[in-house]
């Protein structure tokens, strides 16, 4: 089980690094050509840990939602990621904007995840993908490391292609203020 779990942190790790080296153009990802910004995001329900068990994007409407998709539960980036939204988690609240990450792990493992970190907003599990391949975040087996800014009226804000988890989420905060300022 220990062994996995380092193997799948060290994929976590190389396929983060190389989705941060391969500098991708703003409309194409190792995940495949994104949606055009301005486009509505794609529809979902996915299980959780948290709630009533299930949360759909249509929950959010009128809410701006940070929709970031991650590879794995417990491994180094990916918690380094969670931890600072966590941390900026009231400022999210104040500009009216939910969190949501999502990764192919378990809601068992979520569970885990979110008892061990803190943290207090919903990890949805998307075993298969479907929700990661329709946003272009999927990899193989895993979701790879983006984030959407989802507005109120659903449609695509703004994209984050291999983001870097220590700062991600002040570059997230940042780009909120930039796009409220301008709607």
């Amino acid at each position: 089980m220990n062994r996995r779990r380092l193997l799948r942190a060290a994929l976590a790790v190389c396929l983060a690094w190389l989705s941060w080296v391969v500098a991708p153009a703003e409309a194409e990802a190792l995940g495949g050509a994104q949606i055009p910004l301005g486009d509505l995001a794609p529809e979902f329900t996915l299980p959780t840990n948290s709630g009533n068990g299930e949360v759909a994007l249509a929950d959010f409407r009128n809410q701006w939602v940070v929709l970031y998709f991650y590879p794995r539960d417990f491994t180094s980036g990916c918690t380094v990621e969670a931890q600072r939204f966590q941390r900026d988690i009231a400022e999210y609240q104040a500009r009216n904007a939910q969190v949501i990450g999502i990764s192919a792990d378990s809601v068992e493992s979520h569970a885990e995840f979110c008892d061990a970190e803190g943290l207090e907003f919903p990890l949805l599990s998307d075993p298969k993908g479907a929700v990661s391949k329709a946003y272009r975040s999927w990899l193989g087996a895993m979701s790879l490391r983006h984030t959407y800014i989802v507005g109120p009226d659903g449609t695509i804000q703004a994209r984050f292609l291999g983001v870097q988890p220590v700062i991600h989420s002040r570059e997230v905060l940042a780009t909120l203020d930039e796009l409220q300022a301008s709607s």
